[in-house]
């Protein structure tokens, strides 16, 4: 089991390597090989979860399980001291959850991909490295080994969209790149700032990106610029303080959050399916595990002074979303909208700052990985068929594919939050902690939380209208000519498991908090109470 992390990480990317000695002559070999190694990587996690000791208490380093820890890179700097990378990984309640979550939708997305017939090849080898990288960025405790996952995801995502995408493939390519880009270099910022500033213990000259290291105030450099009694300003604001806002909009952009989530719905539309599965089923929520793991971990003072401010971003991206995706024609675009509606609960549940808000968040981020997984997937089987995607050029398709239109109904009513689903389960979590926190904390106040509210009433509003509007009453298609058979054997092996997925973490959703439950309480009670004494002690310094 010591090692257990690493195969998670490298069996992608060790098929990678044999595929790249296999010749296109055996390019069936290449699906296989795909399949068995994320089918390797969801079993191991299974197992992980299996064995994960869910009584461990606390947050930190004291909480982490199956931890490796080895020193990579070592450079002496002069007078500087030395500085230090290391390959250190593990996971804890909230880590351990979205790599189950990231094993299911990358292993999906493999099925989905069983149709592409461009350059089969370059195709699975791209996925392969996206799929390492995906499960590094949720098992790195290292802030450089962090960021160099993070990074490695753009360049597969930008060819697996520009290559393979549709007609403005292109420009959603680009227009993620710059986007994403830019979050990393906010991140890569205040990365080189903490490491100027932290060394592994207070008598150590040795500065280090381990973020365990990094909760602990007495390990920051007296004086240094992200220390606590660092006197300096910058537009009248610590640099502790610019360095969370950085960090928050970094993370918001991969969430995304409104007003930078432009690059979202251009990307899921142009993506191919299995693109659009893995991007709104996993890489949205290294945005939101960002926040938590980095952003609030490192700087809880920053979470309880701008946690408001989160939260209200949280509610308008909840709200204007939801409005958006009402306005859509294209069942993609929809689709897109609704989830920047979703991750605005993360947003207000983690803002919160209690122990329902961070759980409903989490709860959200791995429920919404799966029910938006499975609203891509549909809107893949109606495009695979017709080439169309247009709302309006649809009628009545429960006439003739009335299993498919079971599977839409149970996904749009999962996403719509109705009680028996996970959905339900995630945001009733998230409103509760915000009532909570709005009438006994001082972080967010009880309008937001009311917003929230309306926010569901919308998501109910536009998903059931376009059940309405294309799957009853007469039948009708713009094409004559368009075939629509009802599901394939493929399609079946796809959606299943994660429809049932879905109403087992709905009717079962202990299966998930217990798993999560102590390390949320445990990152709670740190934030707070850690937050509130950095707050004061910053306060306690002359500027």
């Amino acid at each position: 089991m010591d090692h257990l992390l690493s195969w998670l990480i490298f069996i992608p990317l060790i098929a990678a390597v044999i595929m790249l000695v296999i010749p296109k002559s055996h390019a069936h070999l290449y699906k296989w090989i795909s399949l068995g190694a994320l089918g390797v990587v969801t079993a191991l996690s299974v197992v992980l979860v299996c064995v994960f000791d869910q009584q461990v208490i606390g947050y930190g380093a004291e909480s982490i399980q199956f931890a490796q820890q080895i020193d990579w890179i070592q450079l002496n700097v002069g007078s500087f001291g030395s500085l230090l990378v290391q390959y250190y990984i593990g996971v804890d309640g909230l880590s351990l959850a979205l790599v189950l979550l990231s094993a299911i939708i990358l292993f999906i997305g493999v099925i989905s991909s069983w149709n592409i017939k461009q350059n089969i090849k370059g195709y699975f080898l791209l996925y392969m490295v996206l799929s390492t990288s995906v499960i590094g960025c949720f098992v790195a405790l290292d802030f450089f080994l962090f960021y160099l996952f993070f990074e490695f995801m753009l360049l597969p995502m930008y060819f697996l969209i520009g290559i393979w995408g549709g007609k403005r493939r292109a420009y959603a390519s680009i227009k993620f790149f710059i986007y994403t880009l830019v979050g990393s270099l906010l991140i890569l910022m205040v990365m080189i700032g903490l490491n100027l500033s932290v060394v592994q213990n207070p008598d150590s000259t040795v500065h280090t990106f381990d973020i365990m290291k990094m909760m602990n105030p007495d390990n920051f450099i007296s004086g240094s610029l992200l220390a606590l009694d660092f006197d300096g300003l910058l537009f009248g604001m610590t640099y502790r303080a610019w360095a969370f806002i950085l960090l928050i909009i970094g993370f918001a952009i991969k969430l995304p959050a409104v007003p930078v989530h432009t690059w979202l719905p251009d990307a899921h539309v142009e993506a191919p399916t299995p693109i659009s599965v893995v991007l709104a089923g996993i890489l949205l929520k290294i945005g939101g595990y960002g926040f938590y793991r980095i952003g609030y971990t490192i700087f809880p003072d920053g979470a309880l002074a701008y946690g408001w401010w989160i939260a209200l971003f949280g509610v308008i991206a909840i709200v204007y979303a939801a409005l958006v995706a009402m306005a859509q024609a294209d069942l993609k675009r929809l689709i897109a909208y609704s989830s920047v509606s979703h991750m605005g609960f993360v947003m207000l549940g983690m803002a919160a700052l209690t122990v329902e808000g961070s759980a409903g968040a989490l709860f959200q981020m791995f429920s919404h990985g799966i029910i938006s997984g499975l609203l891509f997937l549909m809107a893949g089987v109606l495009y695979d068929r017709t080439g169309d995607r247009m709302i309006a050029n649809y009628s009545g398709l429960a006439s003739k594919m009335p299993w498919f239109s079971v599977a839409v109904v149970i996904s749009f009513f999962a996403a719509l939050g109705l009680p028996g689903f996970s959905g339900f389960i995630a945001e009733f979590l998230v409103l509760v902690g915000a009532f909570d926190g709005a009438i006994n904390g001082s972080i967010v106040d009880i309008f937001m939380p009311i917003l929230g509210l309306l926010g569901l009433v919308l998501g109910a509003a536009y998903f059931l209208w376009t059940i309405q509007r294309m799957f009853f009453g007469k039948y009708w298609v713009r094409e004559e000519s368009w075939l629509l058979p009802d599901l394939n054997t493929r399609e079946w092996i796809m959606i299943v498991p994660l429809v049932l997925l879905v109403l087992l973490f709905g009717i079962f959703p202990n299966l998930l908090l217990d798993l999560a439950n102590e390390t949320v309480t445990g990152f709670v009670d740190y934030v707070n109470t850690q937050g509130q004494e950095n707050l004061d002690l910053i306060n306690a310094v002359e500027r």
